[in-house]
């Protein structure tokens, strides 16, 4: 089938950037926790902001937090804190950077305490994917209930910028929900994996 004629989210016909994100990586199952760790930073980063922007932004934000290695972000001090400040590829917003930061060693609390950052997370949905039948873009909700728990649990354990709405985008971008419109050709594709 040529490409142009698959029938896509809505969402994601903007850009070619966008398709190219659509079709390749969001709502694919994701269990690298590296990637989890970059999806959970640049959901954040997102906050208030387009996810176009972001996107357009994510090589730089790889090339000033050192690939997303959690690891060596948590150890990133005032010097570093200054040097993202003035990074202009990416959002240079304090509060955003020091999230980032306070982010990344709680990760690795988790990651020690559960083994892994993906069996914690993926535990909030039983370990599969929720596969949802949504018909219209009106029918994708902003929250649930499970990103609202998960929310509440992230924060108690020192993350910030992951209130309910950041979670369920989070979710929907890593797989962990799959909400892909029923006609869009990778809701099928995704139901398959």
């Amino acid at each position: 089938m040529n490409p142009a004629a698959k029938r896509r989210c809505p969402w994601c016909l903007g850009s070619e950037t966008y398709i190219r994100y659509h079709d390749e990586e969001w709502g694919t199952p994701l269990h690298d926790d590296t990637r989890l760790f970059e999806f959970l930073i640049l959901e954040g980063a997102q906050a208030g902001l387009s996810w176009s922007t972001i996107l357009e932004k994510r090589e730089n934000y790889r090339r000033a937090f050192a690939g997303f290695d959690p690891v060596r972000v948590a150890r990133f001090g005032p010097r570093d804190l200054d040097r993202l400040m003035q990074d202009a590829g990416i959002v240079r917003n304090r509060l955003k950077i020091e999230s980032s930061l306070a982010n990344a060693r709680a990760f690795l609390a988790v990651k020690a305490e559960y083994g892994s950052f993906d069996a914690y997370i993926w535990s909030f949905i039983g370990g599969a994917p929720v596969r949802n039948r949504r018909r219209s873009m009106s029918q994708v909700p902003a929250r649930t209930r499970t990103s609202e728990i998960m929310s509440k649990d992230l924060k108690k354990r020192g993350f910030r910028f992951v209130g309910p709405t950041i979670c369920y985008a989070f979710m929907q971008a890593v797989g962990m929900v799959n909400d892909h419109l029923v006609s869009c050709y990778r809701y099928t594709t995704l139901n398959r994996e």
